[in-house]
C-alpha cells in the first residue's frame, strides 16, 4: 500500500480542529478499549505455533522426511501425485544456484553424478552451506528487504561512502550460521545490547537504509517521514504485517489500531543517523590519538592561520545556510546544547549536517589574496602528512540520542502538525495491550529498541518466527508457504500448508535453534525439493499455481544471478569479497546522477553482482531489465516478468558478447578437439549437461552457416556461446 506524500488543506484543517491534545474527545478515544472480533482473535498467523503431529500418508515409500509427510498428505488430499524426482545433473545444479548463485562446473558436477554413495547429495548440499558463496548468495535476499542502497536517493542521490560496510555485515553473519534471533537482535538495538560488538554496532544500519532528502528545509515534516519508513520497514520485515495502512486511522482489514503505528514508532522515536560510528578497539584509538596529538601539536601555528583565512568565509556561508530554515529550527540550532530537549536534540542533529562545512567546501569559495594565501599555507601543512595518521574505519550507522526520548503522539491522518493523544512504545494491541517494559541502556540510550528487539525474537512470538521460517521456504522453493511474504494479514493469501509451516517454524526455532542453513538443509534433503519441474496436465488441473508443492517450480534467475552465472561460465570471475562498492561499465550514453566510476579498475568490474555499486536513483541496467527491486522500499519478493528489454539486454550487451567470447575460449582451450567435442565443452559448461543428438546436429549446421558468413570459425564459435548465454535453458532454475 502507498500514501500520498501531500494531503488535501480541507482535511488537515479538519484534522487540526480535533488534534487538541488534551481535548474531552481525544482522551475518550485514547481510553476507549477496543473490541477486536472473534475472527481477528482467531486469526491464523496469531495463534501460538505449536509442533502438529506428523500426518498419516498412503505413499509412504515416497515421504524421505518429516517435510515429506506434510507436503504428501496435502496432495493425496488433493488427489495429485507428486512428479518424479530430477535428474541427479538438474539436481545439482539446481542447488548451486539455489545456494550459492552460482552454477557448477562440469568437473563437479561429474563428481557428483558418478558418486553413488548413500552420502553423495548430502556431503553436496553441506559444502554448499559452508561454501564463501553462500552469504553472497543470500545475502541479496535480505538486502532487498533492507531496501539497501550505496546512495541517498531524492535529487541529488548523493553517496553514503560507508554503508556497504552493512552488506558485507550481511554477508559475513550469514556464512558464519549467525543465529537468526541473533541477526534480528543486533538490526533493531545491536548498539543497545551488544555495545561493544563492532559488527552489531554496524548492524543497525538496518533502519540507515531509508532514502533521505539532504537538504530537506522542512526538519520536523522529513523526520516524521524517516520514522514512518523505519515503521512501515520493520513492520513489514520482520512481521510481515502492513502497519503502514494504520499510520491515518485503524487498518480497514488487518487488527493494527491507528494507535499501534505509533506504539511501534515510539521505539524508534529517539533514534538519529550517526555516520560517523568508529569500528576501532580502545588500544587501536589511542594509538591512532597519540599520532593526532603529534600532528597537531606540530601543525598547530599553520593551521590557527588557515583557521583565520577560512573562519570570516564560513561565518558568512552558515548564515547564508540558516536562513533557508523556519525560525524555530534556526533557534534550536543557535541555543546553548544544555537547553536543547530531546526533540530540539533530533532536530539540530538533522538540520546541522546543512550548516557545517568542510574546509574544501569553504576554500573553493576563496578569492584573490586569500585563495593565494590559502594554497600556500596548504603546500606547508602537507609536509607533515607523512606523520599525520589515515582516518579511523567509520559506519552508517543508527543509534538513540540520549537516555530520554522525545514524546510520540498519534497523528491525525498522518500530518506530523496534527498531534492527538501520546503513546509509550509497545506492539500490537491484540496480542499485548500493555506497554513495553523499557529499561534504559547506562544512562547512554533508551532500551527501547532492546525492548522491542527481544520482544521480536521471542521464540513464542507468533508472527516474526512464521514470519522468517516462511521466507526461507520462499528463498529455496521458489514460492513461500504463505505466498505473500510481507503480507500475513486480510489481504494476503493464506498458508497453502499451515500444518507443514507449524511445523516448520517450530523446528526451526526449537530444534535448529534459530539456524537458517540448517532449516535450509531440511529442505533440500527432502523429496519435495528434489521433484522434476515437468508440466503434469493432469496436476496442474487440480492445482494450477502449484502452491501445494506436486513439482518444483521452475523460475528465471535474477539479473545479478543471471550475470554471475555469465562471468562463471566464461571462467572471468573474479572472487574477491566485501569492500566498497565496484561500478562494472555503463551501456553508452547512459548518465547518472551522484556518479559512476567509468575509470573502474578492470578486476573489479568482473565481481559478483552483490557487490555492484547500488546508485538508488539509476539501477544497474542489466538488473533492472531482470527485474531489480525499487530500493526506496522493502522487496518481499521480485516480480517475474518477461520483457523484450531483457533479450535485447542479453543480446546486445558489450559485455555480454565478451563473456560469450571467453566462454568460446575456454571451450577451446584444449588442442586437437572436433568441432563436436568444443560444442559439447561449451554445453557442458553453460547447461551442466552434454548437448542431445539432435542439438549437437543443430549446433554443428548452425556453425557451418555461421562461418561461412563470418569468415572467422572461432567468432561463429562465440556466436554459438552468446546463444547458450541467452537460452531460457541458462538464464531459469529447473
Amino acid at each position: 500500500m502507498t500514501f500520498p506524500r501531500s494531503i488535501p488543506i480541507a482535511l488537515l484543517a479538519a484534522a487540526a480542529v480535533c488534534a487538541e491534545p488534551n481535548s474531552t474527545e481525544t482522551k475518550a478515544a485514547e481510553n476507549k478499549p477496543k473490541a477486536f472480533t472473534e475472527r481477528q482473535r482467531s486469526w491464523w498467523a496469531f495463534q501460538p505455533v505449536a509442533k502438529p503431529a506428523l500426518p498419516a500418508v498412503k505413499n509412504a515409500a515416497w515421504a524421505k522426511t518429516e517435510i515429506d509427510r506434510f507436503v504428501l498428505a496435502k496432495l493425496e488430499e488433493k488427489g495429485i501425485a507428486p512428479n518424479p524426482a530430477a535428474d541427479k545433473a538438474t539436481l545439482l545444479r539446481r542447488a548451486y544456484l539455489t545456494l550459492i548463485g552460482l552454477p557448477p562446473t562440469p568437473e563437479q558436477t561429474q563428481a557428483f553424478v558418478s558418486d553413488a554413495s548413500p552420502g553423495a547429495w548430502e556431503k553436496v548440499v553441506d559444502g554448499l552451506l559452508a561454501s564463501e558463496h553462500y552469504g553472497e548468495r543470500w545475502g541479496r535476499h535480505w538486502l532487498d528487504l533492507a531496501r539497501y542502497a550505496d546512495s541517498e536517493g531524492f535529487k541529488s542521490d548523493e553517496t553514503r561512502p560507508n554503508v556497504w560496510r552493512y552488506r558485507d555485515y550481511v554477508i559475513k553473519s550469514l556464512n558464519s550460521g549467525k543465529p537468526y534471533d541473533r541477526f534480528v537482535q543486533e538490526q533493531i538495538a545491536g548498539d543497545e545490547l551488544f555495545p561493544g560488538d563492532h559488527d552489531a554496532i554496524v548492524a543497525t544500519g538496518f533502519n540507515r537504509h531509508f532514502p533521505d532528502e539532504s537538504n530537506a528545509a522542512n526538519i520536523m515534516q522529513r523526520r516524521q517521514e524517516l520514522l514512518n519508513d523505519i515503521t512501515d520497514v520493520t513492520g513489514a520485515t520482520m512481521m510481515a504485517m502492513t502497519y503502514g495502512c494504520a499510520r491515518c486511522h485503524d487498518h480497514k482489514f488487518d487488527p493494527i489500531l491507528h494507535k499501534d503505528y505509533y506504539r511501534l514508532q515510539a521505539f524508534f522515536a529517539n533514534t538519529r543517523i550517526e555516520d560517523g560510528a568508529e569500528l576501532v578497539s580502545s588500544e587501536r584509538k589511542a594509538a591512532w590519538q597519540a599520532k593526532q596529538d603529534l600532528w597537531e601539536q606540530k601543525t598547530a601555528d599553520i593551521r590557527k592561520q588557515i583557521d583565520a583565512v577560512i573562519q570570516p568565509r564560513y561565518k558568512t556561508r552558515y548564515q547564508e545556510r540558516l536562513t533557508r530554515f523556519p525560525e524555530e529550527i534556526q533557534a534550536v540550532l543557535n541555543m546553548p546544547a544544555e537547553k536543547r530537549n530531546p526533540f530540539e536534540w533530533q532536530m539540530y542533529q538533522k538540520a546541522k549536517a546543512q550548516v557545517t562545512f568542510s574546509e574544501a567546501d569553504i576554500a573553493a569559495m576563496l578569492k584573490g589574496d586569500d585563495k593565494a594565501r590559502y594554497n600556500e599555507l596548504k603546500k606547508q601543512l602537507a609536509v607533515f602528512d607523512k606523520i599525520k595518521p589515515a582516518p579511523l574505519p567509520t559506519a552508517q550507522t543508527m543509534m538513540d540520542e540520549s537516555a530520554s526520548a522525545p514524546p510520540t503522539h498519534v497523528l491525525a491522518v498522518g500530518n506530523h502538525e496534527a498531534k492527538l493523544y501520546a503513546v509509550e512504545p509497545g506492539f500490537l494491541s491484540i496480542l499485548d495491550p500493555a506497554d513495553a517494559k523499557v529499561q534504559p541502556v547506562d544512562g547512554r540510550s533508551t532500551g527501547r529498541r532492546a525492548a522491542l528487539a527481544r520482544w521480536m525474537t521471542d521464540p513464542s512470538n507468533p508472527i516474526t518466527t512464521r514470519v522468517i521460517a516462511n521466507r526461507i521456504w520462499h528463498y529455496t522453493f521458489g514460492r513461500g508457504i504463505v505466498a505473500t511474504p510481507s503480507d500475513f494479514g486480510a489481504m494476503g493469501e493464506r498458508p497453502s500448508n499451515k500444518e507443514l509451516l507449524d511445523w516448520f517454524t517450530y523446528t526451526f526455532v526449537h530444534e535448529d535453534k534459530w539456524s537458517i542453513k540448517a532449516a535450509t538443509k531440511r529442505l533440500l534433503m527432502s523429496n519435495a525439493w528434489a521433484q522434476s519441474s515437468v508440466f503434469n496436465e493432469a496436476s496442474a488441473e487440480k492445482d494450477p499455481s502449484n502452491k501445494f508443492g506436486w513439482r518444483f517450480e521452475r523460475r528465471r534467475l535474477e539479473g545479478e544471478t543471471i550475470r554471475d552465472s555469465m562471468l562463471s561460465a566464461a571462467g572471468a570471475l573474479n572472487a574477491k569479497m566485501g569492500g566498497p562498492g565496484v561500478f562494472p561499465p555503463l551501456p553508452p550514453g547512459m548518465t547518472t546522477r551522484g556518479g559512476w566510476l567509468a575509470n573502474e579498475k578492470s578486476e573489479n568490474t568482473t565481481r559478483r553482482s552483490v557487490y555492484t555499486f547500488v546508485r538508488r536513483n539509476a539501477r544497474y541496467p542489466m538488473f533492472e531489465a531482470f527485474d531489480m527491486p525499487d530500493t526506496h522500499e522493502p522487496c518481499a519478493r521480485r516480480n517475474q516478468t518477461t520483457s523484450s528489454t531483457q533479450a535485447l539486454e542479453l543480446l546486445n550487451n558489450e559485455q555480454v558478447v565478451g563473456w560469450a567470447s571467453k566462454l568460446a575460449q575456454r571451450a577451446s582451450n584444449d588442442s586437437g578437439m572436433t568441432p563436436e567435442s568444443r560444442i559439447e565443452r561449451a554445453y557442458r559448461l553453460a547447461y551442466v549437461r552434454a548437448p542431445s543428438p539432435d542439438e549437437l546436429k543443430s549446433a554443428a549446421a548452425f556453425l557451418a552457416r555461421q562461418t561461412a558468413l563470418v569468415k572467422d570459425g572461432d567468432a561463429a564459435f562465440a556466436d554459438l556461446c552468446h546463444m547458450l548465454l541467452n537460452s531460457n535453458e541458462f538464464v531459469f532454475i529447473n
